[in-house]
């Protein structure tokens, strides 16, 4: 966390509170995510840049290579054309382009895949590729395909090969050292194609959540895989050491275990690999094999990418798109991260020899919900999917017409030559790919706008402050509606902050309720048209989630898949809520034999309640849960009515946290001696959040207080249900974590485990 400081310490790139000063219509959760991660700081951790100069230093850095194609080039005036774009919040390059651009790392790309072969010089070059990768800003990309099945013979020392999922383990553990410098985490992306031999040990990887934590996993899929299991066929595994078949199973059995693992953990994804490689614009240099952490970009081994982002919000005039304004914001786009290209120091020279032959960019969009609401239009309609279809056909086009402007002037990528482009209707190309849907995390926070293009995650929600303070926050167009209709009210945005969606309140009209639907109120066949509409016309892939209730069944996933497929997706990522449980308190009066107990409290002479008296022997068990904070030690002990007491222990804890759950202990012993319900007691205590929430057996302990609760509850059988919409919380401020694009994001402090 950067310093706070008193006003009287303040400075003039701060307000006096610990966010920066800033004439820019910025909201402070902009303001917050911009001070932790992108502006400039001095070496005592005080920011020393406010949001418009750092919005200039990206500019000016970009436009100086004008100069290297025109020696006469005006780069005080295109550095302005990119400063008014991004200022204006129309357009934002990606995370590392705003970190770093105009500073001495001067690393931009977001993207990047290294390839991993089958030797052991390889996988540790990669390692150690991933690491500089990492450390620069960027996020990686790998396929273990290449790696022989565990239980292989090993010639050279007469061993037997360890298989790809040891080698991830290797790549996991270095990123988790890594860690960037506190300004973007490490993330991977691991991919294995379906006819490896060890795919369904891949498939299963992580429903274990102790493993594999800075990784999102994918199983590539072909063609033949797919017909296969609409057949119900078998399928060949194929050794990649020897290229020879192993033997053949069934696919329908393999496909519906990355439904049950996805349906369990959210992972894998998948990715349609063969329709990746049908629209690889260079197929001369080589065969796609992986994408970047969230899916969305497929590249060769050893290509990055450039991204950016257009807030489409911002198009909307008089009830309609300006497509006038929209076609100079693509131009300036491209241009810009055609520079970017150019202005890059890469990690690494085999990076930057494969970039500059494809000079691949992907321009994409946010703020399309956004612009769904102000147009009036349902996210879930058909109205929705053509308008995605109009404009990303319009931003497909005018941007294949800027790159081959600027390849008039500055020629075309040098891997033209047998590339897609090459022949005569398509003479100039500076960029082999254009267009990318990604999910813009906290650059759409930074830009106020919806993510990418998902819908609202919520209507209202809570909003974690820099001191702890928690406030209900409403989207703004949803205020302004409900303000014009003169219905709204504070209590009615904390009401819907319980849940997010406004579907079941009756204070809500129903011509609002169709504009303001959520992720959960859109179905999966919805969400799916949505993202086939944009694909239909972006060159790469696109990032997008697609939602699941908790109760949805094993089927409706395996549907989803296959309705993917059919679509013409290049890869698809679900989350059901509460694959990754959050349990809390199911309220049941508990019996004994067709009794009901009487828990009703013990008066003393007074009337007041008094606790019965703690034997001398008391029986009870001890457990160990995994904690934020470490591990600890919960024992629940009980006389011959029911349990009596509670202790709690952490392993190396002093001061006053042992204070505090020797107070929290005593209080709850003294309340179930008091005759109060175990039932409730677990109620108050169950689901109380702290800012290091951890997992444990599959569910999150949100703190300690939570691990106590769930303890007292597993004694006392008192039966756990998962809640409707489990949400998961942020590790660094403790606010809700929303899914967009493949990824977990924080609205609040701009926390991402793929950023």
């Amino acid at each position: 966390m950067f310093e706070m400081r008193s006003s009287s310490n303040s400075t003039d790139y701060d307000r006096g509170d610990g966010l920066p000063r800033t004439e820019l219509p910025l909201t402070d959760n902009a303001l917050v995510v911009l001070a932790k991660r992108y502006l400039r700081k001095d070496d005592t951790g005080n920011i020393t840049e406010t949001p418009e100069m750092m919005f200039r230093r990206v500019a000016e850095a970009i436009a100086a290579p004008e100069t290297s194609y025109d020696p006469k080039a005006d780069t005080k005036k295109l550095a302005e054309i990119f400063y008014r774009e991004m200022v204006s919040f129309r357009f934002m390059p990606n995370s590392p382009t705003l970190m770093n651009a105009g500073r001495e790392l001067g690393q931009l790309s977001a993207c990047f895949v290294l390839p991993i072969d089958d030797s052991i010089e390889s996988i540790f070059d990669t390692v150690k590729h991933t690491a500089m990768i990492h450390k620069s800003g960027g996020g990686t990309g790998f396929s273990f395909s290449r790696i022989r099945p565990e239980g292989d013979p090993v010639k050279s020392t007469h061993g037997i090969a360890s298989g790809p999922i040891s080698f991830m383990t290797i790549f996991d553990v270095a990123t988790e050292t890594i860690k960037q410098g506190g300004t973007r985490r490490g993330a991977n992306m691991g991919i294995l194609r379906v006819d490896h031999p060890d795919i369904e040990k891949f498939i299963t990887a992580k429903t274990r959540t102790d493993r594999l934590n800075n990784f999102n996993i994918s199983v590539a899929l072909t063609e033949k895989f797919m017909e296969a299991v609409e057949k119900n066929e078998d399928y060949a595994l194929i050794n990649p050491h020897t290229g020879k078949e192993v033997r053949r199973i069934s696919a329908a059995t393999v496909f519906d275990k990355i439904v049950e693992s996805a349906w369990q953990s959210g992972e894998p994804g998948i990715v349609f690999l063969d329709r990746i490689n049908r629209s690889n614009p260079t197929p001369r240099l080589g065969e796609v094999e992986s994408t970047n952490p969230c899916g969305e970009q497929p590249l060769l081994p050893f290509e990055s990418c450039n991204l950016g982002s257009i807030n489409l919000s911002k198009f909307v005039e008089d009830g309609g798109i300006n497509y006038r304004e929209l076609k100079k914001t693509v131009e300036h786009a491209v241009h810009f991260l055609d520079n970017v290209i150019d202005a890059n120091r890469f990690p690494l020279d085999e990076i930057r020899e494969m970039t500059l032959k494809t000079r691949k960019i992907g321009l994409g969009v946010m703020g399309f919900t956004d612009l769904l609401i102000k147009l009036k239009i349902p996210y879930d309609s058909p109205e929705a999917v053509n308008t995605a279809q109009e404009i990303m056909e319009f931003i497909e086009s005018e941007s294949k017409k800027a790159s081959a402007g600027l390849a008039r002037k500055r020629g075309n990528f040098p891997a033209y030559s047998g590339s897609i482009y090459d022949r005569p209707d398509t003479p100039y190309m500076r960029n082999a790919t254009t267009t990318t849907i990604a999910p813009t995390g906290t650059i759409s926070i930074i830009a106020g706008a919806s993510s990418g293009i998902e819908p609202l995650f919520a209507v209202s929600y809570v909003r974690r402050v820099l001191d702890g303070t928690e406030l209900v926050e409403a989207h703004p167009l949803f205020v302004s509606a409900m303000q014009e209709l003169g219905l709204y009210s504070d209590e009615l945005m904390e009401k819907i902050a319980g849940s997010g969606s406004v579907q079941e309140l009756e204070e809500v009209p129903d011509e609002l309720k169709r504009i303001f639907v959520t992720a959960l109120d859109v179905s999966p066949k919805d969400h799916i048209a949505i993202q086939a509409a944009f694909q239909k016309f972006t060159d790469n892939a696109v990032s997008k989630t697609i939602n699941f209730p908790e109760d949805a069944t094993r089927g409706a996933i395996r549907r989803a898949y296959l309705l993917a497929w059919h679509e013409g997706l290049k890869g698809i990522t679900i989350y059901r809520y509460g694959s990754r449980p959050v349990q809390v308190l199911s309220l049941k009066k508990e019996k004994k034999g067709s009794e009901e107990i009487d828990r009703s409290a013990r008066m003393g002479s007074n009337g007041k309640i008094a606790p019965r008296p703690r034997p001398l022997r008391t029986t009870g068990v001890t457990e160990r849960v995994r904690t934020g904070c470490g591990n600890l030690y919960v024992t629940v002990n009980r006389d011959e009515e029911d349990i009596c007491e509670v202790f709690a222990q952490m392993g190396k804890a002093g001061g006053c946290a042992a204070c505090q759950m020797e107070a929290e202990s005593r209080l709850i012993s003294l309340a179930l001696r008091s005759g109060i319900r175990v039932e409730s007691i677990v109620e108050q205590l169950a689901g109380i959040r702290c800012p290091s929430p951890s997992w444990e057996e599959g569910g999150q302990i949100f703190s300690c207080p939570d691990a106590m609760a769930r303890v007292l509850g597993s004694v006392g059988n008192v039966k756990i249900r998962k809640e409707t919409t489990t949400l998961m919380t942020c590790p660094e401020c403790g606010a809700t974590l929303e899914p967009q694009g493949g990824c977990m994001v924080c609205r609040s402090c701009g926390f991402s485990k793929c950023d």
